[in-house]
């Protein structure tokens, strides 16, 4: 075949790409600058550039006639769903299942961590020498709560398995079983809330869970309770967790936000008793290596022809 792939990491950095010279691929380097590497209209194997944003990764989509597959590098695939009407029938839009799980899980159980043993004041109080003593919870013995159960929120259970919890709920948007239990509906979610001392939020986003954690949701968890969002930030409604959150009733820990990035002024900079991180879930030194084998991996099946892996949906 003679095609175009459009790679956010230069060809030569990716060890283990099919060889041009024998499979007529032309590799493309374009990371989202204002400048496209070749015509659209040749691509065939699309990998949307990284973090860029929604405008930067569907700004080709409607000058990309012959694309075939289009490879997200991230977990969720909002940032691309709005182009997918531009796009031929047939095109297969794929994500990064397998690339994000450990640091997001990672992250996960470090905010949680941070958050319950205090570490936010203690560092303020390193700053203004300030020896902060005293009791502060544990992640011990308490109940938490995964909303959106993929791969991400089994990853997220796995790391928690240590810490001796007392249990761990999970819910999906449809039940289920799992080697680690059962998995609740969404529906179910009312029933589960006012038993969680930790509720953590690891779903997609969706026209089902877009504002999910709205007022009644937030107002169903327990006095004291924690919320940990590593999903996206339209998932909770800002308005709402911020009256949660200034009452001191419950705390947060987000690496996501609405808006994102937070613009400086916003009240959740210095609201009391919210962890805020710079959505870097998936953006440490784990994702490039995964990237990179997620792509060498996905262009040699299409080369081959052979079915390819996190195939989410097909353009219609």
């Amino acid at each position: 075949m003679t095609a175009d792939v459009w790679l956010p990491i230069p060809a030569g950095e990716i060890g283990g790409l099919p060889d041009p010279s024998v499979t007529g691929l032309n590799y493309r380097f374009w990371d989202g600058g204002p400048d496209y590497p070749a015509d659209p209209a040749d691509c065939a194997f699309y990998a949307v550039p990284y973090m860029k944003g929604m405008e930067v990764a569907i700004r080709p989509l409607a000058a990309m006639t012959s694309v075939r597959v289009v490879q997200t590098l991230s977990a969720g695939i909002d940032h691309v769903e709005p182009g997918l009407a531009l796009l031929p029938a047939g095109v297969r839009l794929c994500n990064a299942k397998g690339v994000h799980e450990t640091s997001t899980a990672e992250l996960t159980l470090a905010l949680v961590l941070a958050s319950l043993r205090g570490i936010p004041g203690f560092v303020r109080g390193q700053e203004s020498e300030d020896w902060r003593a005293g009791f502060y919870p544990a992640l011990a013995d308490k109940s938490v709560l995964i909303v959106g159960y993929g791969c991400i929120g089994a990853a997220i259970e796995d790391r928690l398995a240590p810490f001796e919890c007392a249990r761990v709920a999970r819910v999906a948007r449809s039940a289920r079983t799992t080697e680690r239990g059962e998995v609740r509906a969404l529906t179910d979610l009312p029933a589960l809330l006012p038993d969680a001392d930790v509720v953590i939020l690891s779903t997609p986003l969706t026209e089902q869970t877009k504002g999910l954690v709205g007022a009644d949701f937030l107002s169903r968890m327990k006095d004291g309770a924690l919320l940990v969002n590593v999903a996206r930030g339209q998932v909770v409604d800002t308005k709402a967790l911020l009256a949660e959150v200034e009452s001191g009733r419950i705390t947060a820990a987000l690496d996501v936000t609405d808006p994102e990035p937070l613009p400086a002024g916003h009240p959740l900079w210095h609201a009391p008793g919210v962890l805020i991180s710079p959505h870097v879930g998936g953006s440490t030194s784990a994702f490039m290596p995964r990237a990179k084998r997620l792509l060498a991996a996905q262009i040699t099946r299409f080369v081959a022809g052979e079915e390819l892996r996190n195939v989410v949906l097909t353009t219609g």
